[in-house]
């Protein structure tokens, strides 16, 4: 099976201190992200939410995995009840006063026996979603 990787990125105009709070405070987290019960960029710390198609909710599975502040934050994406597991890593490098943010998420095609709400495309859509929301979120 080849493997599926989506990659999104943008230039927002922040800092990185401000992008990095952003992706790894709970409660800046639900403003644009998920609406997450708990979450520390800690590595080992799990996490769950609930999200999906309008017609179908599927429970999250994560744990970060890697922690580089103000630089990068990665945990695992699975789905409770279906087969597959992939990583998604928020990249950050520090340009003067704006940010470059990068999202990967790799392993896609572990989620290819799943149906439709699980290929590629839509996670491209999601993550472009999401970048843009955290744009819009840190340029207030």
């Amino acid at each position: 099976m080849e493997p599926k990787t989506v990659i999104v990125e943008r230039v927002l105009n922040a800092p990185v201190s401000t992008v990095w709070k952003a992706i790894t405070r709970v409660e800046e987290m639900r403003q644009w992200y998920f609406d997450l019960e708990d979450f520390k960029a800690e590595v080992g710390f799990k996490f769950t939410f609930t999200a999906g198609a309008d017609d179908v909710q599927y429970k999250h599975l994560c744990e970060v995995t890697e922690v580089q502040p103000e630089k990068r934050l990665a945990y695992s994406w699975r789905y409770d009840g279906y087969p597959g597991n992939s990583l998604v890593s928020w990249e950050l490098e520090a340009q003067g006063g704006k940010t470059t943010l990068r999202i990967v998420h790799t392993g896609l095609e572990s989620f290819a026996a799943n149906g439709v709400n699980f290929a590629p495309a839509s996670f491209t859509a999601g993550w472009t979603h999401f970048a843009d929301a955290l744009k819009s979120y840190t340029e207030k």
